[in-house]
């Protein structure tokens, strides 16, 4: 089947992408570009050609589904079609609705003229990609817009509107019309007048003062990237367009596009552009799925995580039902949702109308009667099994038929939660993650009778809501806490064996990029929220409970920030970590009594031993069907635990040093002496790294 659609309109040849749903620039697109062109070419009562995609988009650029295969470099190739377009004897007209990015933007610069809807989105987005524009983006943009708009655009990767550039070579007309319409009025113009055709390779850019201006952008920009090499490779390829001819500069684009293409932070971010796209994929669950309809959400506590889960609805234009025991409570969690509204209006981020049409959206409830006629509850109460249960006991007799049950628990079994209710096929797990109005994770958790449109429902809302929403089974911290539990233990075995928590926080965070060490982290999550854990596990294998250096923390009454210590002490008001004396001295007594010299800890081996948990846990969860593939638990570590963009996630990064080097690291850490079982390299993981195959 065509990708393209031909018609004639009079002596105007219309040829319209039809690549669903953004007009990806696949190869079939790519071809029935050319043999459409060719079509209009061939046929003389043919006068002028317009070229058009979908109100939703003329294209969004490149095709993902073919990312990495053999069709992505196949002929015609998109510089190949931009050229056909721009060597055209008859006038080439593109009308732009909708989205128009990257090789959309690049096809579209090839016409010889354009017109747009004033809403039309245009951007060059690359950059976020860890790349540059690679079919002349560099190159004809400045031509047609100036080096400094041009420049801006690129670097930024930002999406402006297309009446942004009104006035200059880059629109010959703008319409809140049919662009259609609007575009074939064009090309009939510009054949009755013989306007002359305008190709922006033969255009210049004229600017006096480049040299000085491009100096400055270097400067900023080298200032701004953070070690980032796209943003500085996208100012080097810019100033070709004022320096040299348009074929050298075409050239040297496309040099500067493929050595970027091999660096392993555009592999990273081409990975999480991918990764992000397959997460919505489950395996199981039909793309038709009917959805329940969800037009008023409550929520079960109105602290800072129950205060955080409401705000994402609110922030949809969805009403919540806000449910507390108490009306001081009630009135102080409506009081700080309040307030964080505001804060966000003096940054100029709201305005007053929409602070206040957000805080009208809550209904503040003392009583569960409150929640009979609510489509979804998410509850956000104390992580304790049997809160959890009289929890859903209540929720099961109030809460209408049809209504998603769902806990925002970040351990605790949802198999045994549904089991509190008459309606397990109802139950769900909807992990926030804190600040929960602004973190992006959201961990699906699908128990083992969880109906398929209650999964495909939440997941639809959780685009809603704009959360990257990975579907996670049941086992004790799923996906993200679990490995996190693997994690902290390998930091907690480099404190004994030799290093302190600084030495371990600094090498995470300078070395791999962390946001936040694992100490820093444990310091404002809260230690007491692992102890909890650690002393109920203890408890449901029937074992009494071997304390650990963060126990002795927590016995001393040194939770984290909230009680301004933990691992380092704080300063009132402030959340800087300062080392501190005790800390060391619980370390030293803990190493005394349990036998332990301390040795010196390599930063190297930090990273090495910290990252390999991660890796090694993660690769039990695919194996046992927790996580549906590597990329899902990437994006977990990427939007929930502070892991650095570059680094592409955990397994990527396994992936990038070579699985079969994890293997041998984790063989080495298991044969020491008293070594933790769980240092055995996982099935999977060793299978995989003997047959030289990667996670991803």
């Amino acid at each position: 089947m065509s990708s393209t659609r031909y018609e004639l309109r009079g002596h105007t040849a219309v040829i319209t992408l039809d690549n669903p749903p953004i007009n990806g620039l696949g190869l079939a697109l790519r071809t029935g570009i050319i043999d459409s062109l060719d079509q209009a070419l061939a046929d003389p009562a043919v006068k002028a050609i317009v070229l058009t995609g979908t109100a939703r988009a003329f294209s969004g650029g490149a095709d993902v589904k073919e990312f990495g295969t053999p069709k992505a470099g196949m002929e015609p190739r998109l510089p190949v079609v931009i050229s056909a377009l721009e060597n055209s004897p008859k006038p080439v007209v593109a009308a732009i609705a909708g989205v128009c990015m990257g090789g959309g933007l690049e096809l579209a610069l090839g016409a010889h003229f354009r017109v747009a809807k004033r809403d039309a989105q245009i951007a060059l987005p690359e950059v976020k990609l860890g790349l540059i524009p690679g079919a002349g983006g560099t190159q004809r943009l400045p031509r047609l817009v100036g080096l400094e708009a041009a420049m801006n655009l690129i670097v930024s990767g930002a999406i402006v509107k297309a009446q942004q550039f009104e006035g200059t070579a880059l629109f010959d007309a703008l319409t809140d019309g049919d662009v259609v319409e609007a575009g074939v009025a064009f090309a009939e113009q510009a054949v009755a007048e013989g306007k002359p055709l305008k190709r922006a390779r033969d255009l210049k850019v004229k600017d006096p003062q480049a040299e000085a201006w491009l100096q400055f952008a270097r400067n900023t920009v080298a200032a701004t990237a953070k070690g980032w090499p796209a943003p500085l490779k996208c100012v080097e390829a810019v100033a070709l367009s004022a320096s040299k001819s348009f074929d050298e500069g075409l050239r040297l684009e496309r040099d500067i596009f493929l050595g970027l293409m091999a660096t392993t932070e555009s592999r990273a971010l081409r990975h999480v552009f991918t990764a992000e796209r397959a997460a919505a994929k489950i395996p199981d669950v039909a793309d038709d799925t009917p959805l329940r309809t969800i037009t008023k959400v409550g929520v079960i506590g109105a602290g800072t995580m129950g205060g955080g889960i409401t705000m994402n609805f609110l922030n949809a234009g969805i009403p919540v039902v806000l449910l507390e025991m108490k009306q001081e409570a009630l009135d102080r969690g409506i009081a700080t949702i309040r307030k964080n509204y505001e804060n966000s209006m003096k940054k100029g981020k709201l305005k007053a109308e929409q602070v206040e049409q957000r805080m009208a959206l809550i209904t503040p409830t003392l009583g569960y009667e409150g929640l009979a006629d609510v489509d979804l509850v998410i509850e956000a109460v104390f992580e304790e099994m049997g809160v959890k249960e009289k929890v859903f006991r209540t929720l099961d007799e109030v809460c209408k038929p049809g209504a998603i049950l769902a806990s925002n628990t970040s351990y605790l079994n949802v198999d045994k939660i549904a089991q509190f209710t008459q309606r397990p096929q109802d139950v769900i797990g909807l992990h926030f993650f804190s600040p929960a109005n602004v973190m992006r994770l959201l961990e699906v958790v699908r128990g083992k009778e969880t109906a398929k449109d209650v999964l495909a429902t939440s997941m639809a809302l959780a685009k809603k809501i704009k959360k990257v929403a990975i579907v996670s089974g049941v086992c004790d911290g799923f996906i993200g806490n679990r490995m996190l539990a693997r994690y902290g233990a390998a930091a907690q075995g480099l404190v004994n064996a030799g290093a302190l928590p600084q030495q371990v926080d600094k090498a995470l965070q300078s070395v791999y990029g962390l946001a936040m060490g694992p100490f820093r982290m444990g310091d404002l999550a809260g230690l007491d929220i692992g102890w909890a854990t650690r002393k109920r596990k203890a408890a449901e294998a029937g074992v009494e409970m071997t304390p650990i250096v963060a126990d002795k923390l927590c016995e001393a009454g040194r939770y984290g920030q909230k009680t301004g210590a933990g691992w380092y002490r704080y300063e009132a008001g402030k959340r800087d970590p300062i080392p501190d004396p005790v800390t060391e001295a619980l370390i030293t007594e803990y190493r005394a009594a349990n036998g332990i010299t301390p040795r010196k800890v390599s930063d190297d081996e930090i990273v090495e031993r910290c990252i390999y948990a991660l890796v090694n846990e993660g690769a039990r969860i695919l194996e046992e069907g927790i996580a549906a593939r590597a990329s899902d638990i990437d994006l977990v570590y990427l939007n929930g635990y502070g892991h650095p963009a570059q680094r592409g996630g955990p397994m990527l990064f396994a992936d990038t040093v070579g699985l079969a080097n994890v293997v041998r690291a984790l063989k080495r850490f298991a044969a020491e002496p008293g070594a933790d079982p769980s240092w055995q390299p996982a099935p999977l993981l060793a299978k995989l790294a003997a047959e030289g195959k990667t996670f991803n």
